[in-house]
């Protein structure tokens, strides 16, 4: 008997659940196409970023797929709807019987002059060695820390590389051997408050942290431009060379690119089995759901659509989907965390073990214990490619 070949796209939480789950049920022939070999775990590039090893928010995806997985590193860029095909960028066709997409946002500059040239970003692990090399170099050729250290967008990803952010360059300067000098760490929000979808009282809670951590917030603040020296903020020069952007993503332009109807928002318009399309399945970060852009989104969306497509070969009747609220954990310095959930609110100490406790299940959800355990484990491990730092580290 054939098997009902099932091909989805994006190597990350959703795309990798689905797979995961599908491939439990011998029916399916399931490929998983990826432009990236590593599924990247995103809650934790920040970490990386600040002195994390890379192995916290990077996995081989060859370690977490099954053997009945087939992994394809490769680009995807038009579909044959009618004929029901995958194209990617060398040419090759794979056909499908349902597809799933999940190929994840890109970054957003919204058409600002000079930020794609001149800021830095922690949305992959190219971008976070990228910035890592940035700060150490800055500091080795000054000897000094930069005038001012600007992250822009105050959402969950500014916020925890705010929080951690000060801790690490002074760590650099002392591994350096540079004397202690002030460090000067903006967060500029377009918004009038922090985290603006979410409540306004964990907002000030976590205003409160950051600036007992000394990070100055300007909120209601618009950027016109970067050069390379300078950073234009609601028309004044702001003195920089470190710029970090955390403010923008959009859809990704496949759909635009394949005839996919977009709403307003820029997200795939979808049923309510997540179908844009006939037999194609549009999850995660890509869809119209409620609280779409969340990693739990995502992997929920996974599970749904995979056991939908089970319960679709069995006979039975698909089910609808029903959004569910996900658990939002926003460390915000060290050891200290903000936990949201509905009018459940926790801040400090306790919300940061609730995000370790976290990150462990999450690590659960693609990986056996002993594997998850290990990988978890990673998070207390550092990395640095600085030769300077190395012999440093290793004197102490």
């Amino acid at each position: 008997m054939a098997k009902n070949k099932i091909v989805i796209v994006g190597g990350g939480f959703g795309g990798v659940k689905a797979a995961l789950m599908l491939a439990k049920d011998d029916r399916f022939a399931v490929q998983l196409v990826s432009d990236k070999a590593n599924f990247r775990y995103y809650p934790s590039l920040y970490h990386t970023a600040t002195g994390g090893t890379a192995r916290n928010s990077s996995i081989p995806l060859k370690e977490i797929l099954p053997e009945n997985v087939e992994l394809i590193e490769k680009t995807v860029v038009s579909l044959d709807k009618k004929g029901k095909l995958v194209l990617t960028d060398d040419g090759q066709k794979l056909p499908y019987d349902s597809l799933i997409l999940a190929l994840g946002v890109v970054t957003n500059y919204f058409g600002i002059q000079g930020l794609s040239d001149y800021s830095y970003g922690i949305k992959s692990s190219e971008e976070v060695e990228r910035l890592k090399a940035h700060l150490h170099k800055q500091i080795q050729d000054e000897h000094k820390p930069d005038l001012n250290y600007v992250i822009v967008g105050a959402g969950p990803t500014g916020i925890e590389l705010a929080g951690s952010l000060p801790d690490y360059l002074r760590h650099i300067m002392k591994l350096h051997g540079v004397a202690h000098k002030p460090l000067h760490v903006d967060l500029i929000e377009a918004a009038p408050r922090l985290l603006p979808r979410m409540p306004r009282d964990t907002s000030r809670a976590v205003a409160k942290q950051l600036k007992k951590l000394g990070i100055k917030l300007f909120l209601g603040q618009t950027v016109q431009g970067e050069t390379a020296d300078e950073l234009t903020v609601n028309g004044k020069p702001v003195r920089s060379h470190t710029v970090i952007w955390t403010a923008g993503v959009s859809n990704h332009p496949f759909f635009k690119e394949n005839n996919f109807t977009i709403n307003i928002r820029g997200k795939v318009m979808t049923d309510v089995y997540l179908q844009a399309e006939d037999n194609i399945y549009v999850i995660g970060d890509n869809a119209n759901t409620p609280y779409s852009g969340l990693a739990q989104t995502a992997l929920y969306d996974g599970v749904f659509v995979a056991h939908n497509l089970r319960r679709q070969l069995s006979g039975k009747t698909p089910r609808s989907y029903r959004p569910k609220r996900p658990i939002t954990v926003i460390p915000a310095g060290h050891r200290w965390a903000a936990v949201n959930y509905g009018q459940f609110r926790l801040y400090g100490w306790i919300g940061w073990m609730l995000r370790e406790a976290a990150d462990l299940i999450a690590f659960h959800d693609y990986e056996p214990w002993w594997k998850a355990g290990k990988q978890w484990l990673t998070e207390f491990e550092t990395q640095d490619s600085c030769p300077v730092c190395a012999a440093a580290s290793q004197s102490e």
